[in-house]
């Protein structure tokens, strides 16, 4: 197994204690790099006071016109704000796939952390409008948070709320 020390240690997000300990929980290696994107998608530019320009513009798109064209520009300033603010990674590929059913983007992130040249994914789910349903439309079932773990092919069922 490779040495990913140099990957960093951090806090686990969201914030969790480990009552075995009784210490603040963390996670290292390619898992650091995983909860940075999230981090990073879920701040709002300006949001941190000391670093204002960490974080995306992903809210902004929240009301936006599904169409391919808007798709696309999300795609570009998603791709643009994670490799300027996340150096770990490179040959980043986003898709996005608009679920209306579900009110709904799919943003599927592929990427490689380039020190230990190891693919991963985060699959995002982006909702663009959860009120004013009908009945009939409330009953469908949300998305479920998950992102996999290409490495290992195993899914990872962390809850992200």
């Amino acid at each position: 197994m490779a040495d990913d020390r140099f990957l960093g240690t951090g806090a686990k997000f969201p914030l969790q204690v480990d009552p075995a300990t009784g210490r603040i929980m963390t996670v290292s290696g390619n898992r650091t790099v995983k909860e940075s994107i999230y981090l990073i998608l879920m701040t709002q530019v300006t949001e941190r006071l000391v670093r204002p320009e960490f974080g995306s513009d992903i809210m902004s798109y929240a009301f936006m016109d599904t169409s391919t064209t808007m798709l696309s520009i999300l795609r570009r300033d998603l791709t643009q704000t994670l490799l300027q603010q996340e150096p770990r990674i490179s040959d980043l590929s986003i898709e996005t796939e608009y679920r209306a059913d579900q009110g709904a983007v799919i943003v599927q992130i592929d990427y490689l952390v380039s020190a230990t040249n190891t693919r991963d994914n985060l699959v995002f789910p982006f909702y663009l409008d959860r009120g004013g349903y009908s009945e009939e439309e409330s009953e469908i079932e949300p998305l479920e948070r998950k992102y996999y773990d290409d490495s290992t092919g195993m899914e990872d069922d962390e809850d992200w709320n």
